[in-house]
C-alpha cells in the first residue's frame, strides 16, 4: 500500500507558478532562433525549458492527485502559515536592496542590506554581525570585481579612486 505524502502550504501556488515561468522561458529560448535544426542555437536553452515543463506538469499532476486524496481540511494536518512575518521582512529587505543598488552603488547597498538581514535573521549581536558583514562584502568584492573583473554599481562611495589610491599604493613610486 502506497501512502500520500500529505501537501504543505503553497505547493499548489509554487506548481503552478514553476510551470508557468517554464512555459515563458520555453517560448523565450524558441524566440532565439526557432526550431531551425538540431545545432541552431536556441535547441539547448528549448530543451532545457522543455524539460523544465515537463518537470512542472509531473509537479502539477501529483499536486492535482493529492488534493483529490482528500488530504485537505479536517484530516488532522497542521497548517503552518506560508508567510511569516521575518519571511516577509527579508523579502522587503530584498525590494529596497533591489531598488538602491544603482543610485547608492554596490558597496554601501549591500553593507546595508547584509547587515539589515544579518540582525534579522542571526541576531548574535551588532559587533558580530559587523565582522561578518564586513569580512563577507570583502570576500564578494575581491571575488566579483578583482577575481572576475566584474563592473559593479558604483553609486556614491568613489570606488574608482579609491583602487586608484590601493594600486598607486602597493605599486610604489616609480
Amino acid at each position: 500500500m502506497q501512502t500520500i505524502r500529505s501537501k504543505r502550504p503553497g505547493e499548489d501556488i509554487f506548481g503552478l507558478a514553476t510551470l508557468a515561468v517554464s512555459i515563458a522561458l520555453l517560448w523565450q529560448s524558441y524566440e532565439i532562433s526557432g526550431f531551425s535544426a538540431l545545432s541552431s542555437p536556441g535547441s539547448f536553452p528549448m530543451a532545457a525549458s522543455a524539460a523544465m515543463v515537463l518537470g512542472s506538469l509531473l509537479v502539477v499532476r501529483e499536486n492535482v492527485r493529492r488534493n483529490s486524496a482528500g488530504a485537505g481540511a479536517g484530516s488532522g494536518v497542521e497548517r503552518t502559515p506560508v508567510f511569516t512575518l521575518t519571511g516577509l521582512v527579508f523579502a522587503g529587505l530584498i525590494v529596497v536592496y533591489a531598488l538602491l543598488l544603482e543610485p547608492v552603488g554596490f558597496l554601501l547597498s549591500s553593507f546595508l542590506f547584509l547587515m539589515a538581514g544579518m540582525l534579522l535573521l542571526y541576531r548574535g549581536g551588532i559587533v558580530k554581525t559587523l565582522g561578518i558583514v564586513l569580512l563577507t562584502l570583502v570576500l564578494i568584492y575581491v571575488v566579483f570585481r578583482l577575481v572576475f573583473q566584474v563592473v559593479l554599481p558604483e553609486g556614491i562611495i568613489p570606488e574608482r579612486q579609491i583602487m586608484a589610491a590601493i594600486g598607486s599604493f602597493f605599486g610604489g613610486a616609480r
